[in-house]
């Protein structure tokens, strides 16, 4: 089955003291309804464990992960359970990690016993039901002492330590370069394999106040010019080159996240949604919209020009909704 949804951020926005949130079961009765499939959870391994301590985590929060599992299911929604915040490594504030995933075997060790955990959990779980979602977005080769050798090394021993414990547990690996590099090297590991539908980076990220790269071009699609590339239609074909590449020799490819902030022109997005979303059908690829409600999302984004209706109780960008449902191919 191929796999169209959302992310959805109910175990990401960690602070001292703070419970996961609840499942948004209203989210999730929409998706269904709306003839999706799949919801995408990025977590944070600090929700569970305490002065970094990775080995005795507080097995009470995954009860929350439980309790997304059965809403999911409830619905006929495949849960992606993804680690977006693992021992030593973050995409976002990686700063704030004491150790370092690609160098320290203390976070190494960590990683795996997260997911060796989580594979003893749920092994009687299904795998149309769930899947692992390893590490979301890895940095570039080189960026923190990275490199692919020891990124691929690790990877395959995640991947052994939930097969030890789970033989048929569906497991996703994301690319390189905050998900946009594909992994060749990996392509006989048996997994799915995650990339991201960002770029360019002048039209999905415009006026990101996170990230200063997005002033590099302007956010009018097609034309803008970003990383030495004209962007248009054939230039996202060609980007994805080297992921179909991977996907010819039997890999599965799906896009883990892909999406839009808020502060470019509606127009502008709308072209550039199309474009992407043409493609993915194309290739066969399913998708995770980065996200269900916010500035990224179908709703609540608030992108100048934008049109929304009323729709099972929300505010909904129809024309988005519309090109996510045209991209699904069965």
């Amino acid at each position: 089955m191929t796999h169209y949804g959302f992310n959805v951020q109910w175990m990401v926005a960690w602070e001292p003291g703070r419970a996961p949130a609840a499942p948004d079961l209203r989210a999730l009765d929409f998706m269904a309804r709306h003839g999706f499939n799949f919801v995408r959870v990025p977590t944070d391994y600090r929700f569970w464990t305490a002065r970094h301590d990775y080995g005795r985590p507080d097995e009470r929060i995954f009860g929350h992960l439980d309790g997304y599992l059965r809403a999911c299911r409830e619905r006929g929604l495949h849960l992606s359970l993804n680690l977006h915040r693992a021992p030593g490594y973050c995409i976002n504030r990686n700063d704030l990690e004491i150790h370092n995933l690609w160098t320290d075997d203390i976070a190494q060790q960590g990683f795996l016993h997260i997911w060796q955990t989580l594979a003893a959990r749920y092994a009687s779980v299904p795998g149309r039901d769930l899947s692992f979602d390893l590490l979301n977005e890895p940095p570039e080769p080189g960026q923190y002492g990275m490199t692919r050798g020891g990124h691929a090394h690790l990877m395959r021993r995640a991947v052994a330590a939930i097969r030890a414990a789970d033989p048929g547990r569906a497991i996703v690996i994301d690319g390189l370069g905050g998900g946009h590099l594909a992994l060749p090297e990996l392509a006989d590991l048996g997994v799915t394999h995650s990339g991201r539908g960002y770029q360019p980076m002048s039209v999905s990220h415009w006026g990101a106040d996170w990230w200063d790269g997005w002033r590099e071009g302007e956010p009018h699609y097609p034309g803008t010019r970003y990383g030495g590339v004209t962007w248009d239609r054939e230039a996202l074909r060609d980007f994805y080159a080297p992921w179909r590449e991977v996907q010819a020799t039997g890999t599965p490819v799906h896009i883990g996240e892909f999406g839009c902030y808020r502060d470019t022109p509606d127009a502008d997005a709308l072209r550039w949604f199309g474009d992407l979303l043409s493609l993915y059908r194309e290739f066969g690829w399913g998708y995770a919209l980065w996200e269900f409600q916010g500035p990224f999302g179908i709703i609540g984004h608030g992108r100048p020009g934008a049109h929304f209706e009323r729709l099972d109780g929300y505010d909904v960008d129809v024309a988005l909704l519309d090109l996510l449902k045209g991209a699904r191919t069965g």
